[in-house]
């Protein structure tokens, strides 16, 4: 796994966009914070950047470096949760490259909602997670289909009208951790107050 853990970053890297399993489903993604990057896979999934994605990060330090307030009840969710959780989180830090940060970023403002929410699930497996800590800061995680096209629950299931648009797969065999499920989808305010989007 470490050699294609190693190619897929080197691939995010260089802005490319990868098919991936993740703990859920399937998923089409590139470095949250490349804009560039970020507009091509809206393209392959032939919908408005007016929404927002998902996004996977290795832990909460992570997650801290590109939200500028975690709610408590974040934390909270986070440490008792068993099942794949994607948290919105208010106030994401989007806008272009730190000055004087070396290689810390902001997130790709197409990459955020409007109002400066994020969602961000810390995956439940290790192949996302240490792609996302080797890279050093958030990837995309939106469903491998086409916007209004069923999502795919496993490989054999992805068109290869998406297979053929990505610059890099990932060896379907690492999809055994995958739920074939999505996430559920908790929205947190600063006041720790909590709506459920996806249960």
């Amino acid at each position: 796994m470490t050699e294609e853990i190693q190619k897929t970053v080197e691939v995010l890297r260089n802005g490319g966009i990868i098919l991936y399993p993740t703990d859920t489903v399937w998923g089409i993604g590139c470095d949250a914070t490349n804009p560039d990057a970020v507009a091509k896979v809206y393209a392959i999934k032939h919908r408005s950047d007016s929404k927002s994605l998902v996004l996977l990060a290795s832990d909460m330090d992570m997650i801290c470096r590109f939200v500028a307030e975690i709610p408590e009840m974040a934390v909270q969710l986070v440490e008792v949760n068993d099942r794949p959780m994607t948290i919105i989180y208010p106030g994401a830090k989007a806008g272009a490259k730190a000055e004087g940060k070396g290689d810390i970023h902001f997130l790709a403002p197409n990459a955020v909602a409007e109002d400066l929410t994020v969602g961000i699930r810390i995956p439940m497996n290790d192949f996302c997670v240490e792609v996302c800590r080797r890279l050093g800061r958030p990837i995309v995680s939106t469903s491998a289909n086409i916007s209004g096209e069923p999502t795919p629950k496993n490989f054999a299931e992805i068109t290869d009208a998406i297979k053929d648009a990505v610059d890099y797969t990932v060896d379907p065999s690492l999809e055994k951790g995958s739920t074939g499920l999505a996430s559920q989808i908790i929205m947190v305010g600063l006041d720790s107050s909590i709506k459920i989007i996806r249960a």
